[in-house]
């Protein structure tokens, strides 16, 4: 009876090796790759300005590919912490830019202050100027990161431009707001 137990626990750690090796075999290459925008998209540190001047300190924004993964638009995404606009926009991957007219935004308003009303805040938004400059903006804590600028013009406040700047998110807690 001894001999039994004994050769059964051999047979079911030899199954246990075995079947371990047998797990670990790799198939194909795994790695998921990257999308058409990666590039130009990532989260922001930005200021706002108006005529020099800022009008909102450090917000995060946000820019990502869209669904069509075809590198033509990306979202620009503030989250609601500068104006509540969320747009596509056309972007030329050469040149790290993006522009476009009368952008349509339309986003859920998550004010605390209606309770149970949902609302959405439509607008169109006009943007110019936008860059992604390769290590091009020095973060709070010093770091060389990637730079964001561009313009935009909201169609409920029509002739202010406002100047949005910063720089790629970093992690580190010196760079956070």
């Amino acid at each position: 009876m001894k001999n039994i137990k004994l050769n059964i626990t051999r047979v079911l750690a030899a199954m246990l090796v075995l079947t371990s090796f047998v797990a670990c075999d790799e198939v194909g290459d795994t790695d998921p790759g990257g999308t058409s925008t990666e590039s130009m998209s990532g989260e922001w540190y930005v200021q706002t300005l108006v005529n020099g001047t800022v009008v909102a300190d450090y917000a995060l924004i946000s820019t990502y590919n869209t669904s069509a993964n075809d590198g033509k638009e990306i979202w620009l995404d503030d989250e609601g912490h500068i104006w509540n606009f969320k747009v596509k926009t056309p972007i030329t991957l050469s040149s790290s830019s993006f522009a476009g007219s009368n952008l349509a935004s339309s986003v859920v308003d998550d004010d605390p202050d209606t309770e149970d009303v949902i609302e959405t805040y439509d607008v169109n938004v006009n943007i110019t100027e936008g860059k992604v400059t390769p290590k091009g903006a020095t973060t709070t804590g010093g770091h060389t990161v990637d730079g964001i600028s561009f313009k935009a013009e909201f169609s409920d406040d029509p002739g202010t431009i406002y100047e949005i700047k910063g720089y790629r998110r970093t992690g580190f807690i010196e760079d956070e707001h």
